[in-house]
């Protein structure tokens, strides 16, 4: 299987996140789930799925 290039966002995790939580029934605050985004972000990065590049300004 050859390399392929995935572009992830946490503001879009969080979004992702934020909505299956309400469908669980929880009512999330914005700060919890940023915190739940970056955590997914780092668990991504642990397990080596994905490598953290740094856009230039």
């Amino acid at each position: 299987m050859g390399e392929m290039e995935v572009y992830i966002d946490t503001e879009e995790i969080a979004e992702f996140i934020y909505h299956e939580l309400m469908k669980r029934g929880f009512t999330p605050g914005n700060h919890e789930v940023l915190e739940l985004a970056d955590i997914m972000f780092d668990y991504l990065i642990s397990k080596q799925i994905i490598d953290e590049e740094w856009e230039e300004s």
